[in-house]
């Protein structure tokens, strides 16, 4: 049976959030990534293995190094399946906004 992983499986890892956030400033190879983190270095390869699976970032070989680099297209899923939640909490607190206004107009007589 063939694991897939996904985006969602990916970000839900607070090391592997680490890692893209990391990676996002610069370009890094493999010691750089595991040198930011308590872990073991084998325990940083399968994080960025599986963010390799995912799509989220590039492995490119340079020399003896390995460097990996954000593909930031892949997290627009994230941002695709946000986006209803964040335009609904807009309009809530817009209401809300609304609401204050009428409030402070009341109470100072306008």
């Amino acid at each position: 049976m063939e694991l897939r992983r996904d985006v969602f499986q990916a970000i839900a890892d607070p090391t592997r959030r680490e890692i893209i956030t990391l990676i996002s400033k610069q370009s890094l190879n493999l010691n750089a990534v595991a040198e930011n983190f308590d872990v073991s270095r084998q325990a940083i390869s399968l994080h960025i293995k599986i963010l390799e699976e995912c799509g989220l970032i590039l492995i490119k070989q340079e020399g003896r190094d390995r460097y990996c680099s954000i593909q930031p297209k892949k997290l627009s899923e994230v941002a695709d399946w946000l986006e209803p939640f964040r335009t609904m909490w807009e309009d809530r607190f817009s209401r809300v906004d609304d609401i204050l206004k009428k409030l402070k107009r009341k109470k100072h007589g306008k």
